[in-house]
């Protein structure tokens, strides 16, 4: 999804000091990449560059981002989806929690920086070599969605049925993502997945109404 930094929960242990510097370094690192990139555009920018600005070295850009796409699509969304998963009713529809955690990840990433968020979806839609590693990346969550299923209905996190549900899910909210940058970022991103929920739960209803 989009959402580029979660706040831990309320109650939740606080991270260690070394684990604190290192979000640090990463975060200054993508401010440091999204700061570039409104300036001069994502192809100008180079992880040179990034290490400069961030006063870090290209090794330690590398050491936190594999790729440059990487800086821009990393965020603590998957660890995020998983706890808050496995966090809601055992019985309560996969879709209906969905759509209460990804409304609660929404709601902590505008309460930040929403045009870091418009700027990544963007670049989602519009740099080839992002939307690739996108696509590439979506397996982890899909892995993760896989594992809340199956933790739910005793089935194997591999069976076919548990794996196209994921990804099927894991795909409509990509598209969803990438239909509110294509309009320009005008509708209400929360109502859009809601409506992709809805979509999924109720089925495609055909033509829409004249």
């Amino acid at each position: 999804m989009t959402a580029a930094r979660i706040s831990a929960p309320a109650g939740a242990p606080q991270p260690g000091l070394r684990e604190r510097k290192k979000l640090k370094t990463r975060i200054a690192i993508r401010d440091a990449t999204y700061r570039l990139i409104r300036e001069q555009g994502y192809e100008a920018t180079t992880v040179e560059q990034i290490a400069e600005a961030a006063e870090v070295s290209p090794s330690t850009v590398f050491r936190y981002f594999p790729t440059k796409e990487d800086i821009v699509l990393t965020d603590e969304f998957d660890p995020f989806l998983e706890q808050q998963l496995r966090d809601r009713p055992a019985d309560e529809p996969i879709v209906e929690s969905l759509r209460v955690v990804l409304r609660r990840a929404l709601s902590f990433d505008f309460s930040e920086k929403p045009e870091v968020t418009r700027l990544r979806t963007k670049l989602m839609t519009e740099v080839p070599a992002v939307r690739s590693r996108m696509l590439e990346s979506m397996s982890v969550t899909g892995g993760i969605l896989c594992r809340s299923i199956a933790e739910r209905t005793g089935r194997d996190p591999g069976d076919l049925e548990v794996r196209a549900f994921s990804m099927g899910l894991i795909g409509a909210l990509t598209e969803t993502t990438a239909y509110w940058a294509e309009h320009g970022h005008k509708d209400d991103l929360p109502t859009l997945v809601d409506r992709t929920l809805d979509m999924l739960t109720a089925g495609f209803a055909g033509p829409a109404d004249a």
